[in-house]
C-alpha cells in the first residue's frame, strides 16, 4: 500500500468539509464523514488506478479523481458528495491534491492545489 500526503490546500479542503459536517449534522455526524474520508485514503493508497477511479488528464497531467460514494463499509454517510484529486508522484507516495464537493469545477480548483503538492 502507498503512503499519502496530503497538500496543504487538501488539508484546508477536508478541515472545512469536516467542520461543515459537524455544524449540520453534529459531532456523530462528522466523525461518520471523517471514517467515509478515512477509508476512501486507504481505498485510493491501496489502489491507485482501481475500477473506481477516474484518470482526468483533462485536468491535468497524472491527476487522478474517486468520488467517496464508491467507499463501502458501515460509516453511515447516505449520500456522501466530494470528490478526492490526487496523483501517484512515485509507486509508493500518493498525493492528495484537492477534496472538492462534487459539484465543483476541478478545473477552477486544481491548479491553485497542485503548486503546492509538487
Amino acid at each position: 500500500m502507498a503512503r499519502v500526503r496530503l497538500s496543504g490546500p487538501a488539508e484546508v479542503d477536508l478541515g472545512n468539509i469536516l467542520a461543515t459536517s459537524l455544524e449540520r449534522w453534529g459531532a456523530a455526524g462528522r466523525t461518520r464523514y471523517a471514517a467515509l474520508f478515512a477509508a476512501a485514503i486507504r481505498a485510493i493508497a491501496s489502489r491507485p488506478t482501481g475500477p473506481t477511479t477516474r484518470a482526468r488528464d483533462e485536468l491535468l497531467p497524472g491527476i487522478r479523481s474517486f468520488h467517496v460514494r464508491h467507499v463501502r463499509g458501515d460509516q453511515g454517510v447516505k449520500a456522501p458528495v466530494h470528490v478526492i484529486y490526487y496523483r501517484q508522484s512515485r509507486s509508493d507516495l500518493i498525493e492528495i491534491v484537492r477534496v472538492l464537493h462534487e459539484r465543483m469545477d476541478p478545473g477552477r480548483h486544481l491548479e491553485s492545489g497542485t503548486a503546492s503538492a509538487r
